[in-house]
């Protein structure tokens, strides 16, 4: 049975799905309510409950000219403004509470024989997710609809570990990144099956600050590859880890927001909420 958290996402997600398809008309509230099925008030109620925004000032974040002038306030250097801006608000969690631990190559060959993995089922503002976790970190978050579906994935990344269904300290942590009270974070740290490329990949989106955006050309130029644009986008698009490590902040230069692993109008969402939320903070 679905709870009311999964129900009141949905209806979100299909909003969000009607603005990003619609956004050049800039429909009112009453025109996206009715695409909900809800009335104007309530809809404006658990928008603004979810978002923490208006729908209206939600809608001017999941335009392609916000992405615009976000890629156009940021400088050439991607690692610049990271550091520039992470030493401020939650910009700076990546920056500090972050830290990435790849596995052994035994680990990473064997299949994840001889780890210990404990995963459980949480929710968040972008719908439920399966989180799991090693002795070492964090070593898996996706988002899924079908939980059952969610596992099997996960079973598939290390298929020879032996698994436990359990809520551990290392995923609770973890979890806390959808909060907005920081100072309950803990040091998170992840223990990740990747290639040396596709974790210095994900090292580098874990320097995209909460609220800005990036391009794969900037990723490429920032680990000294610039030529490297198809190659960071299939280690970006590879990232076992949903938003603990960014990949959503990664757009195409165009600044269209471009696909993501776990639906595009879940990506939509995230960017555009991120963005009201720093626009809170700074209000």
């Amino acid at each position: 049975m679905e709870t009311s958290n999964q129900i009141d996402y949905q209806r979100i997600e299909k909003a969000i799905e009607y603005l990003k398809t619609n956004f050049k008309q800039q429909p009112s509230l009453e025109e996206i309510a009715e695409h909900v099925h809800l009335s104007p008030f309530h809809f404006q109620r658990m928008f603004s409950t979810w978002a923490g925004v208006s729908p209206k000032q939600f809608l001017q974040y999941l335009s392609i000219e916000y992405a615009k002038g976000i890629l156009r306030k940021q400088s050439g250097n991607l690692a610049e403004a990271a550091y520039e801006t992470g030493l401020s608000g939650t910009s700076r969690l990546h920056d500090l509470f972050i830290k990435i631990e790849g596995m052994t190559p035994g680990e990473f060959k064997n299949g994840g024989q001889q780890l210990q993995i404990n995963y459980s089922y949480a929710e968040s503002p972008f719908g439920p997710l399966l989180v799991a976790s090693t002795a070492k970190g964090i070593c898996y978050m996706a988002f899924s609809d079908d939980s059952d579906l969610a596992f099997s994935e996960l079973q598939q990344r290390f298929p020879n570990a032996q698994y436990q269904q359990l809520l551990d300290q290392l995923q609770q942590n973890a979890l806390y990144i959808f909060s907005t009270d920081w100072s309950r974070l803990s040091e998170v740290k992840l223990h990740l099956k990747g290639t040396d490329f596709q974790i210095k990949v994900w090292e580098t989106l874990l320097k995209v600050p909460s609220g800005e955006l990036a391009t794969y050309a900037e990723l490429a130029n920032t680990i000294g590859n610039p030529k490297a644009n198809r190659a960071v986008g299939t280690a970006v698009g590879s990232n076992p880890i949903a938003f603990l490590i960014p990949c959503h902040r990664v757009i195409k230069s165009t600044g269209e927001l471009g696909q993501y692993h776990w639906g595009a109008a879940r990506k939509t969402a995230m960017i555009g909420w991120e963005a009201a939320k720093n626009e809170v903070k700074l209000a």
